[in-house]
């Protein structure tokens, strides 16, 4: 039951390949970022540096923003609050990975090859609808 709620409050998500995810700063200063993402199971996930901004906002703060945007974060549609996590368990990740896979193929193909060159060790955060 708790999927099925989950799944319903990310369909305003559905057919789009970019949101806005806001996070939050220490000061409570919002911090608005477009970004690719794919859901499974009524989760959503996005891949990120480890060392970026929205990691380290995400660690000190899970509440966040969501909502459909396009590729410069022009919002495409509402937001709705979500709890978001940084995962750590290897399985949950490789979740995270093959469903951001499936979604983005090659363009998401040459982004892992770019970091990896780059040395870029990444993280995904998995964000579920607020209770």
């Amino acid at each position: 039951m708790v999927q099925i709620a989950q799944q319903a409050a990310f369909s305003l998500l559905q057919k789009h390949y970019y949101a806005n995810l806001t996070t939050f700063r220490k000061s409570g200063e919002m911090v608005q970022t477009p970004v690719w993402f794919a859901e499974r199971d009524g989760r959503i996930y996005i891949m990120t540096p480890m060392g970026s901004g929205k990691a380290k906002r995400v660690r000190n703060n899970g509440k966040v923003l969501i909502g459909p945007a396009d590729i410069s974060g022009r919002p495409l549609g509402a937001t709705i609050e979500a709890q978001a996590r940084l995962l750590s368990d290897a399985e949950e990740m490789q979740i995270a990975y093959h469903a951001l896979e499936e979604k983005y193929g090659l363009f998401k193909a040459v982004i892992d090859f770019i970091g990896t060159v780059r040395g870029i060790e990444r993280a995904y955060i998995e964000v579920t609808a607020a209770e």
